[in-house]
């Protein structure tokens, strides 16, 4: 499976699955796919790994996609092959609060959120 393909990339240079190992992994499928498969691709992976370790309510649509459209935005502007340079560029991107400038915490916290997409309500995310 591509997502399997892509978190074995990432975790090759990693000792844990973090933050910016999950901004890596959907770089690099936003590269490859395209951020509309990417949403796909990501999401279903994260929410199989979780499901397959035993937390299936730690999967969030929202926040999943979320955060793909907004790498997608700014690798979009970024045409480097480097993921670090690209982070460099765009260090908000390994702020794990980078989304409460898009949503109230309200909003990320409601089973809709959680179960499927929801648009921002602070300000649309940018693309």
């Amino acid at each position: 499976m591509a997502f399997d393909d892509l978190l074995a990339e990432v975790m090759s240079t990693a000792d844990r699955f973090g933050h910016r190992q999950h901004i890596h992994l959907t770089w690099l499928a936003v590269r490859r796919y395209g951020t509309g498969a990417a949403v796909t691709l990501v999401s279903d992976g994260i929410r199989r790994t979780a499901r397959y370790a035993g937390a299936p309510q730690k999967y969030h649509a929202t926040v999943s996609r979320a955060w793909v459209e907004l790498v997608g935005y700014h690798a979009a502007e970024h045409t480097g092959d480097d993921f670090d340079a690209f982070v460099d560029g765009n260090p908000a991107l390994l702020d794990k609060r980078l989304l409460t400038r898009f949503y109230r915490s309200s909003t990320l916290a409601a089973p809709e959120a959680k179960a499927g997409w929801v648009e921002p309500d602070l300000r649309p995310i940018p693309g």
